[in-house]
């Protein structure tokens, strides 16, 4: 079975790790079955696992990729949701490429119930985006940032998955979207999405109910000073920093909300997956690859110049 897999870990140059060649079928346990992978996509988590981070040298082979849409041994057009159960996990779970082999490759063996039916009108390629980041993004919003009280969100970062997908959900959700980019060529598509694109540290016209912050500590101070009072700000990742230094006096004189934030729910993605099919919002793909292009498709994660998400489509 083709596969893209990480065969040895190195933490400062990743994609030396990275194999794309053949690897036994996968096993399907009690309750799995097996999914024929039509489309797959990347995520920045994949990058860190090929630097060894949550995927010890113990586990190599591993194949990578925690997204997938396929078919279902009965024929169903299925999305796989990424989270697995796992009880020798600190976390309580695990998501595919961590414990369980993953989704880049031509087949895939997941729990059943981890299969979420795919509307007809969403493509494969459209659906692969979903689980993770486009997930991620939904989650953060709607139940943690309760964009439905909000009018105003600002996304820091735009440009990879999970801002991204920030951006286009706001805008789709009818909220005054504001995102920051350090690239020019970045902001213009943000623009193009309807949000306002706007500079990092860049004062707003308005304070934001919501902030979705994915950067840390470049941006935080500018994600508080942006709150207005009672917002929220929703905390996913921390890609340029984690230790950011934070102003008590303004949470607690501002009755400012720091959340957590990871993954998302099956009923969230199945809620998601209505919303594409549905036509309130577009998956934003950067690029497109076959499985056998899955290396030039990891050196186009890794470069930082995507907009949206890289998509691995067997049938592109």
């Amino acid at each position: 079975m083709r596969a893209a897999y990480a065969s040895s870990i190195n933490p400062d140059e990743p994609l030396r790790g990275l194999t794309v060649g053949d690897l036994p079928e996968p096993t399907a346990p009690e309750g799995w079955v097996p999914v024929e992978v039509r489309a797959s996509s990347l995520n920045h988590h994949d990058l860190w696992s090929l630097r060894g981070v949550g995927l010890p040298a113990d586990r190599l082979p591993m194949i990578l990729g925690c997204d997938a849409a396929g078919v279902d041994p009965d024929g169903n057009e299925v999305v796989v949701y990424p989270v697995v159960e796992d009880k020798a996990d600190p976390r309580g779970f695990s998501l595919f490429s961590e414990r369980h082999p993953g989704t880049i490759a031509e087949r895939l063996a997941a729990p059943r119930e981890n299969l979420v039916p795919k509307p007809a009108g969403v493509s494969f390629a459209e659906a692969a985006c979903l689980p993770t980041a486009w997930l991620t993004a939904y989650h953060m919003l709607v139940t943690r940032g309760r964009a439905g009280e909000a009018s105003a969100v600002l996304v820091q970062g735009a440009g990879g998955g999970v801002a991204t997908a920030a951006v286009a959900l706001g805008v789709a959700l009818g909220k005054r979207v504001y995102a920051t980019s350090r690239e020019p060529g970045k902001r213009e598509r943000i623009a193009e999405l309807g949000a306002t694109a706007v500079e990092p540290g860049a004062r707003l016209p308005e304070r934001v109910d919501v902030v979705i912050e994915s950067v840390g500590a470049p941006t935080f101070d500018h994600s508080m000073k942006c709150a207005a009072p009672g917002a929220r700000i929703v905390v996913c990742g921390a890609t340029a920093g984690h230790r950011a230094e934070v102003d008590l006096r303004r949470v607690f004189a501002m009755q400012l909300e720091i959340l957590g934030s990871s993954m998302g729910t099956p009923d969230e993605l199945a809620a998601l997956l209505e919303m594409v099919a549905g036509g309130t919002v577009k998956p934003v793909i950067d690029s497109t690859y076959r499985l056998g292009a899955a290396r030039e498709a990891f050196e186009r994660l890794d470069s930082g110049e995507l907009f949206g998400k890289v998509v691995i489509d067997h049938f592109a």
